[in-house]
């Protein structure tokens, strides 16, 4: 059988900063696990975690950030389109930091685009409706 994707690990600076992030965009993290150096959460069939970087160093101790560029991507489907503008609001009016406000993707979707705590790119996307 070949291996299936089951786990997106994400490496954070500041823990409770990324879970804040995280809630917002429905996951359901209990506030305890703020000063926790791992955390796993699960968003339909995929889980998502997040080790801090004394964990990662912890085992891996040469390990240090990619430089010039993000190396993962997340992308969160949203109901409608006007959840994107909302979200995208929402996430900006909490102070992080929007990398692309919404628009009207030639593919099709409602896209924006914002950085999590660490600078990881977070797209949000919905179909646009039939014209």
């Amino acid at each position: 059988m070949p291996p299936s994707l089951d786990l997106v690990g994400i490496i954070v600076q500041d823990m409770a900063a990324s879970l804040a992030f995280y809630r917002r965009l429905g996951f359901d993290i209990p506030a305890e696990a703020d000063t926790e150096g791992h955390v796993e959460s699960t968003a339909g069939s995929m889980r998502i975690a997040w080790d801090t970087v004394d964990v990662i160093h912890s085992f891996d101790p040469d390990w240090s950030p990619p430089e010039g560029g993000h190396r993962v991507g997340l992308a969160f489907l949203c109901a409608s389109p006007a959840e994107v503008d909302e979200l995208y609001s929402s996430l900006t009016e909490a102070g992080h930091e929007g990398h692309k406000e919404p628009w009207n993707a030639f593919w099709g979707q409602r896209y924006a685009v914002v950085k999590d705590p660490d600078g990881n790119p977070v797209d949000l996307f919905a179909p646009l409706p039939a014209a």
